[in-house]
Parts: structure tokens; sequence; C-alpha cells
């Protein structure tokens, strides 16, 4: 009997260092908020599926947030922080300015689960479900998230200017970008399949409608009359032939030199990623598990935990 009352003081203790350390210490879990906010998934999901059947395109601008957050000092939701007056914040920088969207969908979901939850959950985290839940929305795949990431107190606008891959970036500047994250070749090019949904402005793909030769003529011809070469900056075209459904069709539209942006034709001319443009082309199933395997990575790049940071009860200031 004495054995047995140790032994349960000792698994009990065990408990306590795990309940403790699983929730306070920053090792992130997918069970992180199941004591503090149980209902917080339920809660992002709602709001992203409301968002997104509003507008399909918001699942991609959801899903570019994340990115562009965690390629700039991780996924520690600095990229929604806005300017004051001492402080230039990322959304300002190049590959941002006029161009990320869905600020407000992370507002809405922070504002309701701070009516639960106060000051619980991080908006990195808010982030990372968000882009998961905008893919599914799409009848894309999904993926484990784990959670336990804290919000950043500072932001870096010559990060986002550095790190962040140009649409007009080279092959070898893509392999480089991603590489300086810890991507693999065929990451860098199941990540680029997010340009399956969304849209993209006139003037990051102008240049390559007037001046590139390996467009299909046709493509091109049909998007000019929207993308002057001159005026019209902001007019819209999708980024590949399905841009409101998560699928494989856009390798499909690179093999066939119809890649909107010269970056993302890159990656099927001639170089050393055309190989795998066409196993994604031809097999939906491994690009689909291949994006999601790289999405958990890339939800895991330099996660601030534990002490580190806070958690923003507003999500574009600090506390």
């Amino acid at each position: 009997m004495a054995l047995s009352k140790k032994l349960f003081k000792i698994s009990h203790f065990a408990l306590c260092l795990w309940v403790f350390f699983g929730t306070t210490s920053g090792q992130l879990s997918a069970n992180f908020y199941a004591r503090t906010c149980p209902n917080f998934r339920s809660v992002i999901t709602r709001a992203v599926n409301s968002a997104v059947s509003s507008e399909a395109r918001m699942g991609a601008s959801l899903l570019r947030l994340h990115f562009h957050d965690c390629f700039v000092n991780g996924c520690d939701a600095s990229v929604l922080l806005d300017d004051t007056a001492n402080f230039t914040g990322e959304k300002s920088a190049g590959p941002n300015s006029n161009s990320l969207r869905g600020f407000n969908v992370i507002d809405t979901i922070k504002t309701q689960l701070e009516s639960q939850c106060p000051g619980v959950v991080s908006c990195a985290d808010i982030l990372s479900a968000a882009a998961r839940d905008s893919v599914v929305a799409l009848r894309g795949p999904s993926w484990n998230v784990v959670f336990g990431r804290r919000d950043s107190t500072t932001a870096s606008q010559s990060a986002a200017n550095s790190n962040l891959p140009s649409p007009g970036a080279s092959l070898s500047g893509l392999i480089s970008s991603f590489s300086n994250q810890g991507f693999t070749i065929n990451e860098m090019v199941a990540l680029s399949g997010a340009h399956t949904i969304g849209q993209a402005r006139c003037t990051v793909f102008r240049n390559r409608l007037y001046n590139e030769n390996n467009i299909n003529s046709s493509f091109a011809t049909s998007l000019r009359p929207n993308c002057p070469s001159s005026g019209g900056d902001n007019n819209l075209s999708p980024l590949d032939a399905s841009a409101t459904s998560f699928d494989n069709r856009y390798y499909n539209d690179l093999i066939n030199q119809r890649g909107l942006l010269h970056s993302d034709q890159e990656l099927f001319n001639g170089g050393s990623t055309d190989a795998q443009v066409r196993t994604y082309s031809s097999n939906a199933a491994t690009f689909s598990t291949d994006f999601a395997n790289a999405m958990v990575k890339m939800a895991n790049l330099n996660p601030l935990t534990g002490s580190s940071g806070q958690v923003r009860t507003n999500c574009r200031r600090t506390n």
C-alpha cells in the first residue's frame, strides 16, 4: 500500500509537470490550449469559413499572411503590427505594401477569442490555424497544427524586404530564399503551389506579359486588356486557371507556359525543378502530401515560446 501511494504521488507530480510545461514553457503542442481555451479552434475555423465563403480570394490572402509572417524572423505575428510614430513595421515593406490582405479577418478572430479567453491565444497561433483552415475551405489538404507560439514585440521592415522572394525572382533566387529558411528545393516547389489559389496585381506581372518570351502567346494576349502596358496597376488576374480551388492546376499551367508571375514560370523553364513540376502536375495526391508537410515545417520556423515575446490582446499593436 505504501508503495502504491508513493507511485501515485510520483505519477501525480509528473502529470503536474506535464501540465505546467505543456502550457507555459513554450513547447509547441496540439493540446496547448486544451485547458485554457478549449474552443479556440472552432472559433477560428468558423471565422475563416465565413470569410472565404464571402470572398474565395480571402483564403489565399490568409495563407499568404502566414507565409509572409514566418519568412521574416519566424512565425511571431510581426507582420500584423501597425506602424506607429516611433515604429516602422513590415506592412509597408515592398512585398507587403498595398498587397497583404486579411488583417480584418484576423482582427475578428482575435476579438472573438479575447471575449472567451482573454490574453490566452496568440496572434501567431491564429495565423497558423487560419492558414490551414483557409486551404481546407478551398478544398485543399489539411495538416496538423501545433500551438504555443507567442507574439513578437517588434518587426523588421528590412528583413521583410530582403527575406521574402520577389515575383520577379530567378530560380536561383527562389532556391536561395527558401534555403535560407531551411527548405529543400522540392519543398520550395511544393510551397510555390500555394499560387494555385488567389490573384495578383497587374504591376507584378506586367513585365512578363510584354517583355518575356517563355509565355503562351494566347495567354498573354488574353491578359493584356486587363493589364495594359501602363496604368491599371491594381487590376487583378488569377494566379492559375482554377484560382478559387486548391488543386494541382498551377503546375499544369507552368508546363503550358501559363505561369502568371516570372517567378512562377522559373520553376519550369529548363532548370533543375522541371521534373518536380511534372511530378506534381500528374499526381495531385503527391502535391497535396508534400505541400501539407512543408506547411508543417513552415509553421515551426523559429517561434517565440515560453517567456519570450507576449500574447497580444490586439494583434495590431504590442501590449
